[in-house]
């Protein structure tokens, strides 16, 4: 009974109870999970295993920052960490709203004693300058308040509902801070033509225009500004980008055809209309002076020149009326269809002279291809009306083709009564861009 004795006290001891334990090197873990449709990952490191991050960097990221990045994390170089903190700040990434997807890998650092992590990120590509409308606190205040909301916060921001959403509750918050009740809502929208925006405004629909008075107008008589504007502008919903767009299509080239190119809009005014409901709008005009054609030049490789100026009809010393600039490069593309070039490119440069109230206008010329006319098909005619149109007929095979004469030699055909009893008639030409040539079909109904 004394070896039973002395074998229970040894079991018993602390020496016998105690086990060593070596601690293992960090295994490699998780690989990547997409971000929409997340799948079970292979995991390889334990659940609960979590071991020093030593380094953590960044992969796929081109607009926002690593140190952007890596503090969105909330991971701390130093930390204990493991696939439930990495999931939880790939979780954090994706929450931001500003990445497509987010993965992540980690495995045994370089000393072999902690964990060296990556995060690979998309970020989303479309991306798209802001602008506020009818919100009460200046445009510059609002975007320092969603700066310092947002780390991720730029010039272009992601029109993602997530973004859209946070940012719009920041607007709401500063406003209500301000004692401002105001919903306020993200949307995109086309500011400009081809300019999209993102723009942030109340979820109120926009009051409407009920009338437009202007103010500094001299050259100009205020009804003829009215009366041009009210047509577009009255009972619109009223933005002010939007209607500025209006004034630079519809008053400043009133201005522009008296020579005064450096007409301005420096302010836009709303208040409530006092006879009917909606906005009064008013504008402050400054006319500035008038302006004159200074050299009126050509760039125009291997056409003659005296016949671009006549073409064009523009001399130096009229006034610089942007209107009849923009007729004259129509007759100039005209005269270039009548002589074979059937897709001409033509753009203007401006120097303007503020000293001598002149500007000088370059017109580029890029003719194009020249065609020439092919052949002459006609239909719904008998063999002696065929022979009469073919007798008229003056465009000949070879020649360069002229966009204009098939319409002109029916309108002639119609007012000669050449066939009793014309009802219709129309041209078809058909374009072959491989030859240069136009074949051109006369229909007779």
């Amino acid at each position: 009974m004394a070896w039973i004795l002395i074998l229970f006290l040894l079991c018993q001891s602390p020496a016998a109870a105690q086990t060593t334990q070596r601690k293992k090197a960090p295994a490699v873990g998780q690989v990547s999970q997409p971000a929409k449709k997340p799948a079970p990952a292979k995991q390889i490191a334990a659940p609960d295993t979590r071991w020093t991050l030593e380094s953590l960097s960044v992969e796929g990221n081109s607009a926002y920052s690593r140190k952007q990045i890596v503090a969105a994390t909330g991971l701390r170089i130093g930390q204990l960490a493991g696939k439930r903190e990495f999931d939880a700040a790939r979780d954090r990434l994706m929450a931001t709203g500003v990445f497509e997807s987010v993965a992540y890998r980690f495995g045994p650092a370089a000393t072999g004693k902690g964990y060296a992590a990556t995060f690979e990120v998309l970020e989303v590509a479309q991306v798209y300058p802001i602008r506020f409308d009818r919100l009460d606190a200046p445009p510059d205040q609002l975007t320092q308040v969603l700066r310092k909301s947002d780390p991720f916060f730029g010039d272009k921001i992601p029109a993602t509902e997530v973004v859209l959403k946070r940012y719009a509750k920041v607007i709401e918050d500063y406003l209500a801070s301000q004692g401002k009740k105001e919903t306020v809502i993200g949307r995109l929208t086309v500011d400009e033509p081809d300019r999209i925006v993102i723009l942030f405004r109340p979820e109120s629909a926009p009051p409407a225009v009920a009338e437009v008075t202007f103010t500094g107008n001299t050259v100009l008589p205020l009804t003829a500004l009215q009366n041009a504007i009210a047509g577009v502008a009255v009972g619109a919903p009223f933005s002010e980008s939007r209607f500025r767009q209006i004034l630079d299509t519809t008053i400043r080239p009133m201005y522009e055809e008296r020579g005064r190119i450096r007409v301005a809009f420096p302010s836009v005014r709303t208040a409530k209309a006092r006879q009917v409901n909606g906005l009064a709008v008013t504008v402050e005009v400054v006319e500035g002076e008038s302006y004159k054609l200074g050299e009126v030049g050509f760039a125009a490789a291997g056409l003659p020149e005296k016949d671009l100026r006549k073409a064009v009809g523009l001399k130096s010393g009229e006034i610089a009326n942007f209107t009849e600039v923009k007729a004259g490069l129509d007759r100039i593309r005209k005269f270039l269809g009548r002589n074979g070039y059937m897709s001409p490119e033509l753009r203007t440069d401006w120097t303007i002279h503020d000293d001598a109230k002149t500007v000088d206008v370059i017109i580029h010329v890029e003719q194009g291809q020249r065609f020439t006319f092919g052949k002459l098909t006609i239909k719904g005619l008998d063999i002696h009306g065929e022979a009469a149109i073919r007798q008229l007929w003056a465009l000949k095979p070879g020649a360069p083709y002229n966009i204009e004469y098939p319409d002109y030699f029916l309108a002639r055909i119609v007012e000669d009564n050449v066939f009793d009893n014309l009802k219709k008639t129309k041209a078809l030409p058909d374009i072959n861009e491989t030859t240069h040539t136009v074949d051109v079909t006369l229909v007779f109904n």
